[in-house]
């Protein structure tokens, strides 16, 4: 079974767009097969990006960091509303050239490129946003989250969700070893919640 997080090129290729709508700004994403969330915006990313849009509504001067970023939705989104510099990033190949298309499509600040977790992550940011991919399994996730401890700046802040028949409350036990962690917010079972390193 191929999931979002693989890169299968012998999957058929049917590009389409998705529109979407947030604080009167509109956008336009092109989606395909064998991306996650390939047929319109997901949920949890969505609920995501609304919460932190509205704790941090201006960000010119600050990096973020789209882990698993996909066809680039939560990035994208973050970098023209709050003229935030934004790098995404994903393994799979498929989504990233989707991203490239939707950074130019949307006008923003963006660079996106391929990485496996943090491995060709060289800067530090002050907000790392991902809505992970549980189907990866669970380590692949904790690579994600306790990983983002050193990619951070003294002061940055994780962002992430997960909801709560999937770990949300075991995950959050794990992170607190090393990060503060707070629930930002709730919705149709989704947990959104932002850690600070210890």
């Amino acid at each position: 079974m191929e999931h979002y997080f693989t890169n299968n090129l012998n999957l058929k290729s049917e590009i389409r767009e998705i529109p979407y709508t947030i604080n009167d700004t509109e956008f336009k994403f092109l989606s395909d097969n064998g991306v996650f969330a390939k047929n319109k915006i997901d949920y949890a990313s969505s609920f995501l990006t609304t919460l932190f849009l509205e704790n941090n509504p201006k960000l010119d001067s600050f990096k973020v960091l789209d882990v698993g970023c996909g066809y680039g939705f939560i990035g994208i989104v973050i970098s023209k509303i709050t003229h935030a510099e934004v790098d995404l990033i994903d393994v799979n190949k498929r989504a990233l050239h989707l991203c490239e298309r939707n950074i130019k499509i949307n006008k923003v600040k963006g660079n996106a490129y391929l990485s496996n977790c943090y491995e060709s992550v060289k800067n530090k940011y002050d907000y790392i946003i991902t809505n992970p991919p549980i189907r990866a399994g669970k380590k692949i996730v904790n690579d994600i989250l306790l990983g983002a401890k050193n990619h951070l700046t003294n002061n940055g802040e994780l962002w992430f969700i997960i909801h709560k028949d999937q770990g949300a409350k075991s995950t959050k036990k794990t992170l607190e070893e090393c990060y503060n962690v707070e629930i930002v917010g709730k919705s149709k079972g989704f947990y959104c919640f932002k850690a600070k390193i210890c």
